[in-house]
């Protein structure tokens, strides 16, 4: 059977309440961030939790051998669901990243990632580890990382194409890529800087030079970020408490509820409001780690770990953005964030985490 539902008393239940704990706070600073209502922002994240959270758990009991069967056909189809930006994509926030599905906004390029995820563990799952280095076998993932890649940059999506390449780049490497095929890749990377920079949008050049100096356009490309500090800076050790962050209130915060809810977090619950909330990132990425290390197939190792590298690329992109340490991008907090498709990626990743520790043990998958 595709499914067993004596596997929901195998879940891993620390897992799932972690997993509920911060959508929980999610919908607090949700709450907040809409001046103390639970509209727009906190009822749809609420709602969408809920209907993911039942996707989640579907996902961690359907039998993995059907996961490990069709996980190129999932990448194919969101491939499909990417190149359709192209023809059908809907416009907004100054770029085309969405396609409307029965009257839903989706965007493909945050499903993508999960699907590269899974085609490549199902890749390296099939090749022996001695024939990895091979230079013939790095042709079939270099095309799995580099299509979504460049059809998210045409989009333009500067900071989710980066987070694909990264993505895909880690995976070939904790598969067994030697490192100096790496090592050659960066210096041609770093190589053809000067060049890919007039391939860029203008607007993505000014962040990136906002980044830099965010006091030469205080008022422009510079403002969001010179915001977020303030705010940040503000909350001090413990926070101005709940609904009392001045910086969002007054409206002075762009986004408080998508890219920057990290900020309107540590404005109001501090420094240890911010601890606690990495706390909690932290024990998720150890439960990868702990799952590959014991998971008996080399599906379960890469799918594991590919999904810890996903969030921490999450994680590490959102806050290194709102603190000043990387240009303003748009990569949204995992169940912090107000939006529908990233919440719906990432949940669809923990359901396949919880299905790797359910059958860990399992040695023959194809």
């Amino acid at each position: 059977f595709i499914m067993n539902l004596n596997r929901i008393f195998h879940l891993n239940f620390f897992l799932i309440f972690i997993i509920s704990l911060l959508a929980l706070i999610g919908i607090v600073a949700l709450y907040s961030a809409a001046d103390g209502s639970y509209y727009p922002w906190a009822i749809k994240h609420t709602i969408r939790f809920i209907v993911f959270f039942f996707l989640m758990i579907f996902i961690a009991i359907i039998d993995i051998k059907y996961i490990f069967k069709y996980a190129y056909i999932f990448f194919f189809l969101s491939l499909l669901l990417l190149l359709s930006v192209e023809i059908i994509g809907i416009f907004g926030k100054g770029a085309e990243r969405w396609v409307k599905i029965f009257g839903i906004n989706i965007q493909p390029s945050e499903i993508i990632k999960i699907s590269i995820i899974l085609c490549l563990a199902r890749y390296y799952h099939s090749i022996k580890f001695i024939n990895i280095g091979y230079l013939h076998n790095l042709i079939f993932p270099i095309f799995i990382i580099g299509i979504p890649f460049s059809l998210v940059v045409i989009q333009p999506d500067l900071g989710t194409s980066l987070s694909i390449l990264f993505l895909g780049t880690v995976i070939m490497f904790i598969s067994g890529v030697r490192i100096w095929k790496f090592v050659l890749g960066i210096f041609a990377f770093l190589f053809s800087i000067p060049f890919l920079w007039n391939f860029i949008k203008p607007y993505q050049q000014k962040r990136i030079l906002s980044f830099l100096n965010p006091e030469s356009d205080p008022l422009g490309q510079g403002y969001q970020l010179i915001q977020s500090k303030i705010a940040l800076g503000s909350g001090g050790i413990s926070g101005k408490g709940f609904l009392e962050g001045t910086q969002s209130y007054l409206e002075y915060l762009p986004e408080k509820q998508t890219d920057f809810i990290f900020t309107l977090i540590g404005e109001e619950f501090g420094f240890l409001g911010s601890i606690f909330i990495l706390l909690l990132y932290t024990l998720i990425i150890i439960f990868c780690f702990y799952t590959s290390i014991k998971s008996a197939h080399i599906f379960g190792r890469i799918l594991s770990l590919g999904i810890s590298t996903n969030l921490f690329l999450y994680v590490l992109l959102n806050i290194s953005m709102v603190t000043g340490l990387m240009p303003v991008v748009g990569i949204p907090l995992p169940l912090l964030s107000y939006g529908g498709t990233a919440m719906l990626s990432i949940m669809i990743s923990f359901g396949l985490l919880l299905n790797i520790n359910i059958n860990y043990d399992i040695k023959k998958l194809d």
